[in-house]
Order: C-alpha cells, then sequence, then structure tokens
C-alpha cells in the first residue's frame, strides 16, 4: 500500500512534469470521467469495495480537482477532493494506476473585513471580495432577521469567518461565525451556533429547517462519519449519512418540504432520490426497491409524504435506507440538524452561546476600528510529499498569481 507515498507532486517531479487544474464537469460521473481519460474501469472502480465505489458518487460538481503527467503526457497522479476531509487519490504504483482514499490536508485561516455600503451589501461583498459564496452566505444568515430594503449606502457590514485553504488556494465554503449589520445607528447580528444554525443576539434560531425520520421505528445500523480510519482495513472510510435498518417495502418519507431535483438509478446507491429544500439544504434517499407512485424530477412533495420504498438496490448488503444532507453541496451530519428543534437556547447551551458572542462581538469591535478590505492571497504552487516519519506535509513557492474562492469547492 502506498497511503503515504508520493501522496502528491514530490517536488523534483516539478521540473519534468505537469500539473493540471480542473473543476469537476456538472453532470459528469466518475466513469464517464475514466472513459475520458481512457483509464481502466475494472482497477479504479469495478475491483473496488463497495465503500469505495459508493464513494465515487459523492464527487461535487465544480470541485477543483488536480492531474500530474509526465513529459511523455502520461498521468503519474490525479487528484479529487470528496468532502472536505477526504479525496480521490489515483497514483502510478509500479506500472499499473491504483486507487485510495486519503485525507485532504488543508490550513483553516480565520478572517473578517468591513464593507461601506454603495449599492447592496449581496453586490458590494461581491464588488470588494469577488466571492458570491461570501454574498449568498451573508444574505443565508440575515434573510429571516432582517428587511434589505431598510439598508442604505454609507451603512457596514462586517464578517468573520473561517476559510480552508488548500494547496495555497481557498477550498469548500467559508464557515460563518459571525455577521454584523449595522443600518443607521442599529447593529444586528447573526451568530453561527451549533452545525450550520444561525442564532441572534438573545440566542433564537434565526434559520429554521427542521427534519422528520424518513423511516417510521427504524434502527439506525450505521451512523454519519467525515472520515475514519479503519483498523483492520488500514484505510480511510467515509460514511456521508445515516443507515437506517427496516424490512423491504417499508415506506420512505420525504424529510422535509421540498422540490425532487433528481430520481434515477446510480451505480453505488441504486435507486436514488434528491429533494432539495430551503436554505441550499438537500436531502439523498439511496437503495430503495421502487419509488412511490407519481415520484419524478421536478416532484413537488410534503414533509412525511411516501417517496419511495426501503431496498437493497445498488452496493447493499441488506434492505435498509441510507439518508444524506446536504447544505449547500457539503455533507453535514443528518443526526444533528433533526436535533435542533426552533426554540431559544437556554442553559449551558445559552452560557456557552454568550461565551462566544462576547468573544465574537470584540472581534467585530476592532474590525470596525480597522475598517480592513479583504485581503487578496498569493497562490502557492502545489507541492505536498511524505516526511520521513510517512505523514503528509505541504510545501509551497509563491506564485504572482491570485484568485477568489469562487475558484474553488
Amino acid at each position: 500500500m502506498f497511503r503515504f507515498f508520493l501522496i502528491l507532486f514530490i517536488p523534483l517531479t516539478l521540473f519534468s512534469s505537469q500539473i493540471k487544474n480542473f473543476r469537476w464537469s456538472d453532470g459528469d460521473t466518475y466513469l464517464t470521467f475514466l472513459e475520458k481519460l481512457h483509464l481502466p474501469s475494472k482497477a479504479l472502480f469495478y475491483n473496488l469495495d463497495a465503500d469505495d465505489q459508493k464513494l465515487t458518487e459523492e464527487i461535487r460538481s465544480g470541485v477543483n480537482c488536480q492531474i500530474l503527467e509526465s513529459p511523455k503526457k502520461e498521468i503519474q497522479q490525479i487528484l479529487i477532493p470528496i468532502n472536505d476531509d477526504l479525496q480521490i487519490h489515483i497514483a502510478k504504483n509500479k506500472n499499473d494506476l491504483a486507487f485510495e482514499v486519503i485525507p485532504i490536508i488543508h490550513e483553516t485561516k480565520k478572517e473578517s473585513f468591513t464593507i461601506v455600503i454603495e449599492s447592496s451589501p449581496y453586490n458590494d461583498i461581491i464588488r470588494v471580495t469577488k466571492s458570491k459564496k461570501l454574498a449568498k452566505i451573508f444574505v443565508a444568515a440575515f434573510k429571516n432577521s432582517l428587511n434589505f430594503k431598510n439598508v442604505h449606502k454609507g451603512d457596514k457590514l462586517v464578517m468573520v469567518y473561517d476559510r480552508m485553504y488548500r494547496l495555497g488556494q481557498p477550498f469548500s465554503m467559508p464557515t460563518l461565525n459571525v455577521c454584523m449589520m449595522q443600518i443607521g445607528d442599529k447593529a444586528h447580528y447573526v451568530y453561527r451556533f451549533k452545525e450550520d444554525q444561525y442564532f441572534d443576539e438573545k440566542g433564537a434560531e434565526l434559520e429554521v429547517f427542521l427534519l422528520a425520520a424518513p423511516v417510521r421505528n427504524a434502527r439506525i445500523s450505521s451512523v454519519f462519519t467525515m472520515m475514519r480510519w479503519h483498523p483492520i482495513l488500514h484505510k480511510f472510510r467515509a460514511h456521508l449519512g445515516v443507515d437506517y435498518g427496516a424490512r423491504p417495502g417499508t415506506p420512505i418519507l420525504a424529510a422535509g418540504n421540498g422540490t425532487v431535483s433528481f430520481c434515477g438509478v446510480t451505480n453505488g446507491y441504486g435507486n436514488l432520490t434528491k429533494v432539495s429544500h430551503v436554505g441550499g439544504y438537500v436531502t439523498l434517499y439511496a437503495h430503495q426497491k421502487a419509488y412511490a407512485r407519481g415520484i419524478h424530477k421536478g416532484s413537488v412533495v410534503k414533509q412525511g409524504q411516501v417517496i419511495g420504498y426501503v431496498g437493497t438496490s445498488g452496493l447493499s448488503t441488506g434492505p435498509h435506507l441510507h439518508f444524506g444532507l446536504y447544505k449547500d453541496g457539503r455533507a453535514i451530519n443528518p443526526q444533528s440538524v433533526v436535533r435542533v428543534a426552533a426554540s431559544n437556547l437556554a442553559g449551558k447551551e445559552k452560557k456557552a452561546f454568550d461565551r462566544m458572542r462576547a468573544s465574537l462581538n470584540k472581534i467585530v469591535n476592532q474590525e470596525l476600528k480597522k475598517a480592513s478590505l479583504p485581503k487578496t492571497f498569493v497562490q502557492l504552487d502545489p507541492v505536498c510529499h511524505a516526511d520521513v516519519n510517512g505523514k503528509p506535509k505541504e510545501s509551497a513557492q509563491k506564485s504572482n498569481n491570485t484568485s477568489d474562492d469562487d475558484s474553488d469547492d
């Protein structure tokens, strides 16, 4: 196994090899990707175990990927991110290409900026940061608590967020910590507390998305995990959803109101349905025996409506529902969201929130005094390799190129 041997682009190869960056096309599949590059689908897909095959279906459209080619245009390595923690690594192993899943090496930075409004918060964030993602995050945070028609020229906004960098470039969606919108003399705050939940200064939840259980009275046979090391198989695993064990034919219920965005057959997940909800949420229902009558792409469904039936289609060892939840394309734990109700924080949670709020308010006040603009970052040449202990590390060389985070995942 070569898990940490030549993880990506040994520096010496840069003098004779070429790194190609590309974005995963919308509608493309892992198998069609292999076909386009004339890569062996048997070795790189069909010979994989069921878990790894299903992970290939988690590749998000628009994600930034890399290919290292030799001077003879032969593929040496490929990196394809699956989520914020793991990536597919295809690499030359002697004369053959081999597949494995490895951690993503990244750095998280806390960033903040102040903007004086000229036209609107959304347009001004894009104007200054060149990032539609940050603009969308800002609007989503305030959408249930602020009338944007009351915002005028000269008002100020502050954003404090965490951003991941992979190979020197912004990676994945920024994670909001706090937003402040100053309208006239009044400041309006929104804080991120718990997992993708927004609260006002008093600890009242602002964005409400309460899921119902997709299968009634079912046992959970497998829980959500972004990344774990399997001690027996000696490889990285991820399970981006919750499995509900149930008898074949058990009704599957829509977890929330929404519109069916996909209804069809896939290699790993078998009969699959995806439902899009407000706020950028998508729920996924896999391994179905059959779809409910009238369910198709474009169908509008209500929470609790039967949309399909438990089965074992696709790569499945027994009848169950694999239930996934995504926020803006990122897999999140369905159980953590299910437990969040539309209520005020209380007790220990409220005390923890108050401590976090006080700390973030200090950052906002400091940012207002500085009135700093978002910093442009220096793009780094992607050089990542293993150290003497077999652990991945990253080195970089500065480049004169700059970019914005709308080119990331």
